[in-house]
C-alpha cells in the first residue's frame, strides 16, 4: 500500500492537526484546502520539519476538482493510501431564518463534497488493487441533532449514512470507510459558531462557551490533536478490521 494521505480542509483547524499527525506516521501529505494561503503555510511547515508534503487548492463541492486533486497528488507522491474527507462548513441560525443559499452551499460542501471524495478515492484505490482507507468527518451533530444547526446536523447525519453505505460496498476491495465525530474543538469555525449562538440566545460569548463546557464530562474542550489521534488510528494497521464505524471524540458529551 502507498504512503500518500490526502486531507481536504487541512489548511487550518482539525485538518491541520490531522496533517501533522499522519506526517509523523510516515505519510506523504497532500494538504488540500480551498484557501491557497493556509494550505501553502501548512505544507511549508511540514516540509521544514522534514516531512513530505505539498499544497493543493480544491473546492470539494466541485466533483471534477476532487478527481483532479487525487490524480495530481498520486502523480506527485505515488499510490494513495488514505483519503480524509475533512473539509466542511457550518452556519448558525434557526430553521425558519436559515438562508437558502447558505443551506445549498453547506450541503454542496459537506454532503456532496464527501460523496465526491469517496468516489475519487475509491476509484483510485480500486485501480491500485490493494485496499486503503477512507476517513470522513462527521460530528457530534451527526449523532444527536443540534438546535440552531439544522442544516449542519442534517449534512453530518448524511455523512454517517454515506460512511456505512460505502463501507459495505468497498469491503470486498479491502477499502475501509470510517468517520470521526468531533464535539467542541477550539478552532476558527468554533469561534464563529459560539459568537453567533451567543448573539441569538442573548448571552455573552463567555457564557455560551461555559454552557458548552459544562456538558463535557472530561472538563475541557477538545484540541485538533485529540481528533487527529482517532484519524491516525483509523489509518493504521491496528484498525484494519474496523469499517463502517463512527467514533465520538467529544470528551464525554454524549454516550451512544
Amino acid at each position: 500500500m502507498g504512503k500518500l494521505a490526502i486531507i481536504t480542509g487541512s489548511g487550518q483547524g482539525i485538518g491541520e492537526g490531522i496533517a501533522h499527525r499522519l506526517a509523523a506516521d510516515g505519510f506523504a501529505i497532500a494538504v488540500a484546502d480551498i484557501n491557497p494561503q493556509t494550505s501553502k503555510k501548512v505544507a511549508k511547515v511540514l516540509i521544514n520539519k522534514g516531512f513530505e508534503a505539498k499544497d493543493y487548492v480544491v473546492d470539494v463541492a466541485n466533483r471534477s476538482a476532487v478527481f483532479k486533486l487525487v490524480a495530481q497528488a498520486v502523480e506527485d507522491f505515488g499510490e494513495l493510501a488514505v483519503f480524509v474527507n475533512n473539509a466542511g462548513i457550518a452556519f448558525i441560525d434557526s430553521i425558519v431564518d436559515s438562508d437558502s443559499e447558505k443551506i445549498e452551499r453547506l450541503f454542496d460542501v459537506n454532503i456532496k463534497g464527501t460523496y465526491w471524495g469517496i468516489q475519487a478515492a475509491a476509484t483510485q484505490l480500486k485501480k491500485q488493487g490493494h485496499g486503503g482507507r477512507i476517513i470522513n468527518a462527521a460530528s457530534l451533530a451527526s449523532v444527536e441533532g443540534s438546535a440552531l444547526q439544522s442544516a449542519y446536523s442534517a449534512s453530518k447525519f448524511a455523512v454517517r449514512g454515506l460512511t456505512q453505505s460505502a463501507a459495505k460496498e468497498l469491503a470486498k476491495d479491502h477499502i475501509t470507510v470510517n468517520a470521526y465525530n468531533p464535539g467542541i474543538v477550539r478552532t476558527a469555525m468554533r469561534d464563529t459558531i459560539d459568537k453567533k449562538t451567543a448573539q441569538i440566545k442573548g448571552i455573552s460569548i463567555e457564557e455560551q462557551q461555559q454552557n458548552c463546557l459544562n456538558e463535557i464530562y472530561l472538563g475541557r474542550e477538545g484540541k485538533p490533536e485529540d481528533v487527529a489521534e482517532v484519524v491516525a488510528w483509523f489509518a493504521s494497521d491496528a484498525a484494519e478490521y474496523i469499517t463502517g464505524q463512527s467514533i465520538l471524540v467529544d470528551g464525554g458529551m454524549r454516550f451512544h
